[in-house]
């Protein structure tokens, strides 16, 4: 049969017009009516859309009764990032496993607990018999994160309590996930590069004596070699990935559609199909594409002047992908700095070294302290710009060898433990508040009036 193919007919395009000239709204109506157009006002103040005691942000202070900016803060369950990050790195250990139970749970585990979980992980770290042949292998695709939400909806057959929202089956499910997230995607990418790019296939089972990071390379690479600093930078990176407060939008999405009391499936593919937005999870794609593009354009990487010349092309949208945007500076919430990065920054420098990549790890130094005063120069900003998370993490991608396709899977691999904690607590939480909220909204609160429309 020939391949699967559609396309827009003359037809389809009139029809296309049609829907857009009886579609638009006019922009007015959203100040009128204090509608926000998605999690932030127009000021990027974040919009209050419910409350959570997972994680939380700080990017102010207030100083004589005035909000200042201050260096960016993230707390998991009330433990500041740089301490939770330092307790494990200082004592030489793995930290996904504890800062998972610390997420679903509420509280770091003492040493019993935290070694009867990692157990309990790696006892759920397995796939239905022949899931990876009838599912995986089967209809293979360039894009990791459409089969990652392939995967997940079809792992809903093979439960038979896959409708029960009971917590504690909900949190069998949630953990059975989390455990089985990194090899739905790195076996999805090892079909995309056999079947697809006629590469060679491996399929490596998981080891249950090592950590989430550890298997990850271990499954990924043909020899399943690894260095110590390769996964202890990459068990870093899932762990600042793995949450990041309730307004973002995957998170808020797996707490909307929580709500609903549909399924543990059906809400981590819809958190997905939000992950999967190049403005939420691939992000760090873009960085890594324009410092490629920034390598063929500037002659000497070390002249500031040249360097700086190509930050104000990109600004005036005449380098790279024409967009104004240099990538990975900036975010929706922090101003003065990102937690995350500030970590990150001194093991990718680390790893830059042990990969002999020196030279590039310059020249991103050299962006992140160049391009904050070229937006100042070039844009009316209304709050301070620094690198984000998504600045380094593509990097560090990169020098561990990990293909661009499984960059947002990654994101992914992290972020399933914080959707797992939130849809808890939405289902904990939800028949006390929400529930009773919905039957007190009004039409004329949903509804645009018949004038207005």
């Amino acid at each position: 049969m020939a391949g699967f193919k559609l396309k827009v007919t003359p037809e389809m395009e009139s029809l296309t017009q049609v829907c857009v000239e009886n579609s638009k709204m006019d922009p007015s109506l959203y100040g009128k009516y204090d509608v926000k157009r998605g999690l932030r006002d127009v000021n990027g103040k974040g919009v209050l859309a419910g409350l959570t005691q997972i994680s939380s942000i700080c990017s102010t202070d207030v100083v004589d009764g005035k909000t200042v900016p201050c260096e960016g803060r993230l707390y998991y369950r009330g433990y500041d990032i740089h301490e939770l990050t330092q307790g494990f790195l200082r004592e030489q250990r793995f930290g996904f496993e504890e800062v998972t139970y610390l997420l679903l749970f509420g509280k770091l585990p003492d040493e019993k607990e935290l070694a009867d979980f990692k157990v309990l992980l790696a006892g759920q770290r397995s796939l239905p018999k022949n899931f990876v042949r009838d599912v995986i292998m089967k209809a293979p695709t360039k894009d990791m994160m459409n089969t990652l939400s392939r995967s997940v909806l079809t792992l809903y057959a093979y439960d038979h309590n896959a409708d029960d929202t009971s917590l504690p089956n909900v949190l069998r499910q949630c953990l059975n996930l989390i455990s089985v997230f990194p090899m739905l995607s790195v076996y999805s990418y090892q079909a995309y590069n056999h079947y697809i790019k006629g590469k060679s296939l491996y399929i490596h089972n998981p080891d249950p004596k090592l950590s989430v990071a550890e298997n990850i390379l271990l499954m990924l690479r043909p020899d399943m070699q690894y260095t110590q600093l390769e996964a202890t930078i990459l068990d870093l990176a899932l762990v600042l990935h793995m949450e990041h407060g309730g307004g973002n939008n995957s998170t808020f999405t797996t707490h909307v559609v929580t709500s609903s009391g549909t399924d543990t499936y059906s809400a981590v593919a819809a958190a997905l199909g939000s992950l999967k937005g190049p403005k939420h999870g691939g992000a760090n794609i873009k960085v890594v594409q324009m410092f490629k593009d920034m390598k063929k354009q500037v002659k000497d990487w070390t002249d500031e002047e040249e360097v700086g010349a190509y930050l104000r092309a990109l600004l005036h949208k005449e380098a790279f992908d024409k967009k104004g945007l240099i990538y990975g500076m900036g975010h929706a919430v922090y101003s003065i700095s990102d937690p995350r990065a500030e970590i990150f920054k001194g093991f990718v420098q680390k790893l830059a070294h042990e990969k002999g990549k020196d030279k590039d790890f310059a020249l991103y130094s050299m962006v992140e302290q160049l391009a904050p005063k070229i937006i100042g120069e070039e844009r009316h900003i209304y709050k301070g710009v620094s690198a984000n998370v998504d600045f380094y993490s593509g990097f560090v991608y990169s020098m561990l060898d990990l293909p661009t396709e499984l960059f947002t899977p990654m994101f992914a691999i992290a972020r399933i433990v914080g959707w797992s904690a939130h849809r808890m607590e939405e289902l904990i939480n939800m028949d006390k508040i929400i529930r009773p909220a919905y039957k007190t909204v009004k039409a004329e609160e949903v509804y645009l009036p018949l004038e207005d429309r």
